[in-house]
């Protein structure tokens, strides 16, 4: 059994990682909208929201994108730091809920599937309230963009960060949890 320590330890350690990995992997996805970038660093956080259930993910997503809001995305203040929260808690928040119910592959990618579904949704009110209110930006003009630019951002951004979450969660939390030394001792 796993105890608390060694838990927070992991999650500490996801947390690093999310960091590094929203400081290295900064790309534009869209050309019309250079500064909609994709970043991977919300694939530790699906990790935790899988391996620890779904208010862990959230709990993780709200320290790492406060960090993330006071150094690698200081320029998007403090509205930056509550759309990535919403967006990436609507994210983590489903996706962790379903696999926790259903624990297998097929439940894994039906969570990831409505998680980004979620996300994507979430984001078209975030984007006309937030973008609109705070950023100044003209409510037409964000409602142009929510088809050419916010909705394939938000779809492109999420199935991936999944697609990788789908790739990487069944080896990367054995080694967390020890399971491969474990079977090879036990060998």
């Amino acid at each position: 059994m796993e105890n608390k320590t060694n838990k927070l330890v992991r999650i500490a350690v996801l947390s690093a990682l999310s960091i590094v990995l929203v400081t290295l992997v900064r790309f534009p996805i869209i050309p019309s909208a250079p500064f909609l970038e994709y970043e991977p660093g919300d694939v530790p956080m699906l990790v935790v929201g899988f391996m620890y259930g779904p208010i862990a993910g959230l709990l993780m997503t709200i320290v790492v994108s406060t960090i993330q809001a006071f150094t690698v995305s200081a320029a998007s203040g403090w509205i930056g730091l509550v759309m990535h929260v919403i967006a990436t808690g609507a994210l983590i928040v489903v996706s962790g809920t379903i696999y926790k119910r259903f624990h297998t592959f097929k439940g894994a990618f039906a969570a990831l599937f409505a998680g980004s579904l979620s996300m994507v949704l979430v984001m078209i009110p975030m984007n006309l309230f937030f973008t609109v209110r705070f950023l100044g930006v003209p409510y037409d003009a964000v409602v142009a963009m929510l088809p050419t630019a916010i909705l394939p951002f938000n779809i492109v951004k999420s199935l991936a960060n999944s697609l990788i979450v789908i790739l990487v969660y069944k080896p990367l939390s054995r080694f967390l949890k020890g399971e491969s030394m474990v079977q090879k001792k036990a060998a």
